[in-house]
């Protein structure tokens, strides 16, 4: 039952289907996906008729009820309302179901953390990645002052505080130093607004850490070469997976940044590509020819035909644009294939700092190409710079030779 052809819709939403099913694919969904679909939207098309309904009542409350009528029947599948998403997303598109909130604030925490991330994102301007960090780190501090219905802040003062963010270093100490950042910038939001009278952030004290005490973990030449020979150029995943590397070991793109890359980003007449970093920044970088030419092969013949405007884009259907965490996935599959272990995608930020470091470009046109807004933390690629270290080094007593 694969051919979406074969599928038959009965009742309400009938007159639907083709519009539904032409959506699916152009959406990029496989054939066997979109009958998937089709027979699901038979059922609930079955079942609103069943009940006097027509599709128009087709809400939330409405696909709730289906699903648990669907699983009283016997159904072996158990569906959640995600299942229903394409279904009521086409409905809504088209005007022939109600528009509503998939979600409304259960708790007074989720209706502050809203308020919150609405701080994040219009005073302070950050990016969505960063926005949702913090709400997922302050959750469980906001959760142990819910009491009643409510958020209680009338009696919270430094001692609270504290006593969260040790209860918080003993069990998880690797991510102390976030959670009191994302704290920091909780504690002004709510004096800022006023649901505080005295600003708290301030108390907090910083988590020790030492700047420039690591190394970058940047890969060797030899190793990142594996992780791009790793992708079948034969293939339309093996291209674009290919470019996604390439944009990142060497041009030193976050993966955030090389997922939000656009069509429209891409400026060939000046080989010049415009990069939106932390902040919303947008800023221009050359557009070197090796990487150029790997985008051009992914773009030509292996990005799928979506009206998608990112330019690395789901292998499967539907064919939007590629995530964060998908970006990621597709660094470790290519690890894996090379034999490499676990690496990240920062990691080729990295490495292209170093190859730049090697190739003898200064610490200030490192820092250009990445963006850095403090030359500090640009200065941490000056402990790759191996022969310039040895120049400086101080003979160590007794060895005569450089420590």
């Amino acid at each position: 039952m694969g051919d979406p052809s074969k599928v038959r819709i009965s009742g309400p939403l009938a007159v639907h289907a083709d519009g539904f099913a032409a959506d699916l694919a152009q959406r990029g969904y496989a054939t066997s996906s979109i009958a998937s679909h089709l027979r699901l939207a038979a059922h609930v098309s079955r079942w609103l008729e069943q009940q006097g309904l027509d599709f128009g009542s087709l809400t939330l409350d409405a696909a709730d009820a289906f699903l648990v009528h669907r699983r009283a029947g016997g159904h072996r599948t158990r569906l959640s309302r995600k299942a229903l998403a394409p279904l009521l997303a086409y409905l809504q598109a088209v005007g022939a179901a109600p528009v509503e909130p998939v979600l409304s604030p259960a708790t007074a925490v989720e209706t502050m953390l809203d308020r919150y991330a609405d701080y994040l994102r219009e005073e302070r301007g950050l990016a969505a990645t960063t926005i949702a960090r913090n709400v997922e780190l302050v959750r469980p501090f906001l959760s142990d002052l819910h009491r009643d219905g409510r958020v209680d802040l009338a009696e919270l003062d430094t001692t609270q505080v504290m006593r969260f963010v040790t209860e918080h270093a003993r069990s998880q100490p690797h991510r102390t130093a976030r959670v009191v950042g994302a704290l920091r910038s909780l504690l002004r939001f709510l004096h800022a607004v006023g649901f505080t009278t005295t600003g708290l952030a301030e108390g907090l004290p910083s988590v020790a850490a030492w700047k420039l005490s690591g190394l970058p973990k940047a890969l060797p030449s030899d190793q990142v070469a594996a992780l791009l020979a790793s992708c079948d150029q034969n293939t339309a995943v093996g291209r674009r997976d290919l470019a996604i590397l390439t944009v990142l070991s060497r041009l030193g793109l976050r993966a955030g940044e090389a997922a939000r890359l656009r069509v429209e980003d891409l400026d060939w007449r000046n080989a010049e590509i415009t990069v939106i970093g932390k902040g919303n920044r947008a800023e221009k970088l050359p557009l070197p020819v090796d990487v150029g030419e790997v985008i051009v092969a992914y773009l030509t013949d292996g990005r799928p035909d979506t009206p998608a405007r990112e330019v690395f884009v789901r292998a499967r259907g539907p064919h939007t644009g590629i995530s964060r965490n998908g970006l990621s996935m597709v660094v470790a599959s290519a690890a894996t294939r090379a034999g490499l272990g676990t690496v990240h995608a920062h990691h080729l930020r990295h490495s292209a700092a170093t190859a730049m470091v090697d190739a003898g470009a200064s610490l200030g046109e490192i820092g250009q190409v990445l963006r850095h807004r403090d030359a500090l933390t640009t200065a941490l690629y000056a402990k790759v710079d191996t022969a310039a270290l040895r120049s400086v080094a101080r003979i160590w007593p007794g060895t005569g030779a450089a420590a």
